[in-house]
């Protein structure tokens, strides 16, 4: 029997369009692991709600698995050494491997490469990063050009079909998933992401999914916007772990040329550039890319009580305004939160608090279902002004504005019981009407007091 092959699994749970599975198939039997390694530095080490995706994602990998009388073996620690050891123990010599571009996956995938044969593919992304470049043989640093590029690079995508696995003479030992403790128990949490999402993990329930919002993929320029609909496709934590490739959703798409599917692909392209971003910059979710917004200029929760307590009234939905408020409550319960509230809820942290981004990418990481170290730190350095790529610092969300614009009444409703008897317009600003509910918080700061604040502490910084 020809000798097993190892396929070392992370934010790449599906067979279909596994260039790693792919390989190892045809080199021979396969062993599939994953290693849960908290071995990551700083902030960065797998957030709560991601934690609880996970053990689903995983669950529904090993089902996938099991369809092809393979198993999906289960190990806890360094990712090197727990596959150093696995492969000590099964004859292995070679790990198969999507390749990663995170800052501890580097490091992980550089160890690994030091004791076994690592065989790394390109698979999590439309295009491995770095393939498309400025005239000038540079990578792109800013995202409308990289846009343009990759719509010129990519014609369609051949889907790699899921292969046929053999499997190795003996299985080696397993963890088993429900003694990882993924899943919240004392206290349990999850209420809400699992009224939310349902069953809706791995990779047969994610593309059901898509094509069924493939119906309504036309509108998606106009109903992205609006926070009491369902206009998106809800796909982010599924292309997080993987279960299913932007190939497969580009190709899904292929069908259709409407002006919304044309502006869900640059989605997709967007998550391509985010990836493009922390290659070239891979302590980017932690510091600013442009000079001058350092800790000097932000107010720091650390150094007074006060701004604690409003960081923690904007975590809690308990700022004053609605639309924000809205916005953090649905995260809290659901580990997700609509796009368009996430640039308002980001905004008001950064500029009418002046509460430095990092500590919002912080609490994103944690309660978000599709946390990804990428797409966090580049809509963050973006809504915040310090990224390489990036609005302005002056320009500054006005959420009630943009609560009406967005039209968000229905959005508020649900998730503020406080004001679910507040019609339009008085929902998007009960203070200002003069019908605040006792039960629901005063402004934490008014709008024009924290605009010029954020100006002058900008012109201040800049003189």
């Amino acid at each position: 029997m020809s000798e097993p092959q190892i396929v070392w699994l992370r934010r790449d749970l599906r067979i279909t369009d596994h260039p790693a599975f792919a390989a190892a198939a045809q080199a021979g039997p396969v062993i599939a692991v994953y290693v849960l390694d908290d071995d990551t530095p700083g902030d960065h080490k797998m957030g709560g709600a991601s934690r609880w995706w996970l053990h689903h994602s995983l669950s529904a990998l090993q089902k996938d698995l099991g369809r092809h009388n393979s198993k999906l073996i289960l190990r806890r620690g360094t990712a090197a050494e727990e596959l150093a050891r696995l492969a000590g123990e099964t004859g292995a010599k070679t790990v198969h491997a999507i390749r990663h571009y995170e800052p501890w996956w580097r490091k992980a995938q550089g160890a690994l490469k030091d004791s076994l044969d690592l065989q790394l593919h390109d698979g999590n992304y439309l295009l491995p990063p770095g393939t498309v470049k400025t005239g000038s043989g540079n990578p792109y640093k800013i995202y409308t050009p990289f846009k343009n590029a990759m719509f010129e690079a990519i014609d369609s995508f051949d889907i790699l079909p899921e292969p046929s696995l053999s499997a190795p003479e003996s299985w080696p030992n397993s963890d088993d998933l429900a003694a990882w403790d993924l899943l919240p128990a004392k206290p349990d949490w999850a209420g809400g992401m699992r009224e939310f999402w349902g069953a809706r993990h791995g990779t047969a329930a994610a593309m059901a999914q898509f094509e069924d919002y493939l119906d309504i993929v036309s509108e998606y320029d106009e109903k992205r916007n609006l926070p009491s609909i369902e206009g998106t496709s809800r796909m982010s934590p599924h292309l997080h772990f993987g279960e299913v490739s932007p190939r497969m959703l580009w190709d899904a798409m292929s069908r259709y040329t409407s002006e919304g599917a044309t502006i869900y692909r640059q989605e997709l392209v967007w998550r391509d550039y985010a990836q493009n971003v922390i290659c070239q910059y891979p302590s980017y979710g932690v510091e600013p890319y442009r000079e001058g917004y350092g800790e000097n200029f932000w107010r720091n929760p650390n150094r007074s009580d006060d701004i604690q307590q409003e960081l923690e009234a904007w975590q809690r939905g308990q700022t004053g305004y609605p639309i924000v408020d809205a916005g953090m409550r649905e995260l809290y319960s659901t580990g997700w939160m609509h796009n368009r509230v996430r640039m308002i809820a980001a905004s008001f942290l950064i500029k009418h608090l002046m509460i430095n981004w990092t500590h919002g990418e912080r609490w994103f990481w944690d309660t978000l279902v599709d946390a990804d170290y990428a797409s966090n730190a580049t809509n963050w350095q973006w809504v915040s002004g310090t990224g390489v790529d990036s609005n302005m610092f002056v320009r500054i969300m006005a959420p009630l504005s943009q609560s009406e614009k967005f039209d968000a009444g229905d959005y508020i409703r649900k998730w503020i019981p406080e004001l679910a008897e507040l019609s339009d317009p008085y929902v998007h600003d009960p203070e200002e009407h003069g019908c605040k509910p006792a039960n629901y918080p005063p402004k934490i700061i008014g709008h024009k007091e924290a605009r010029e604040r954020a100006l002058e502490t900008y012109r201040a910084n800049k003189d």
